[in-house]
């Protein structure tokens, strides 16, 4: 899909360098879950322009409308005025033509996790954006290094990672690439910061620190259901309560989106070697099946009739 957004356009002679406090228009690429979330507290939060982009004019819409939703119950509890909400809704547009970007300051790509697919857009950012613009990644587990080297601006490149849902938790992980310059991350953790977030740096290494952790905890957690050694309420109520956590593994990937789970283990699995990695095959035939959580209404549990 974003490949057919995919164009040339001419770098434009200015300045190269860029501080936080010349961060004017953010440009988001996908209005899934994590795009729109991105683009609500990059308006809301941090009072930047934002260029919201899609490929499918129904998603940006819907994508649209959900922000406007969530502003609207932050109104109706008291939490958020009218008049931050109109400003917020403001500051936000739309397009499905990545020549828009030509005007961007900062971009961050939160599109599926296909390396690449990444790489492609990358490569046309690179030629589309200004000479100054900073080049992020939304991606949870795939190699900032290799996805910058797609460019000529790996200097530019930096991962920042949200956790869902962008505009309820406050972590995001920020991770430089081998060529990532100290003025990159600087800026970037600073844009973080004004976004309202509290941030933690890791090395460019599969998975990084959260999903390095959590994603096979998950999939241990599918293995016990598929080897009968609890049914999946058992196992979600026995880390919940045990272990003090908001929820079970099973429903958390449900709530990730069991695509994504598979699509990381599997950056795992291929990157670092390790059999321990390997994805369980009962997620595997989930993801298969189209059982991709609660997105699609059905992962571990069903969400059809919620």
């Amino acid at each position: 899909m974003i490949r057919n957004l995919l164009s040339l356009a001419s770098h434009r002679a200015y300045s190269t360098s860029l501080s936080a406090d010349g961060i004017k228009k953010i440009g988001v690429i996908g209005a899934g879950q994590m795009g729109i979330g991105i683009a609500q507290v990059s308006a809301q939060n941090a009072k930047t322009s934002v260029l919201l982009l899609d490929a499918d004019e129904n998603q940006l819409q819907k994508g649209l409308a959900f922000i406007a939703a969530n502003l609207e119950k932050a109104v109706a509890k008291g939490k958020l005025t009218a008049e931050t909400r109109d400003q917020t809704l403001g500051r936000i547009q739309t397009t499905s033509d990545i020549a828009d970007f030509s005007s961007t300051d900062f971009v961050i790509e939160a599109v599926s996790e296909n390396p690449a697919l990444k790489r492609e857009l990358f490569l046309n950012l690179d030629k589309i954006t200004p000479p100054h613009a900073i080049l992020s990644s939304n991606t949870s587990s795939i190699s900032i290094t290799k996805i910058a080297a797609a460019t000529k601006r790996a200097d530019k490149v930096i991962g920042m990672h949200f956790m869902n849902p962008v505009p309820v938790m406050q972590l995001v992980e920020i991770i430089p690439g081998l060529a990532t310059s100290p003025e990159t991350l600087s800026a970037t953790l600073e844009l973080a910061k004004r976004m309202g977030k509290i941030t933690t740096e890791s090395a460019d290494v599969p998975g990084f620190i959260a999903n390095r952790v959590l994603m096979p905890y998950i999939n241990e957690a599918v293995y016990v259901l598929q080897e009968g050694i609890a049914t999946k309420e058992h196992i979600d109520t026995t880390m919940k309560l045990g272990t003090n956590v908001p929820m079970g593994p099973l429903t958390l990937a449900d709530f990730i989106g069991l695509d994504t789970c598979l699509a990381i283990m599997r950056v795992l699995h291929s990157q670092l070697g390790d059999s321990k990695y390997r994805p369980s095959p009962l997620l595997v035939k989930y993801v298969d099946a189209g059982w991709l959580g609660k997105k699609s209404g059905r992962g571990f549990y069903d969400y059809s009739k919620k």
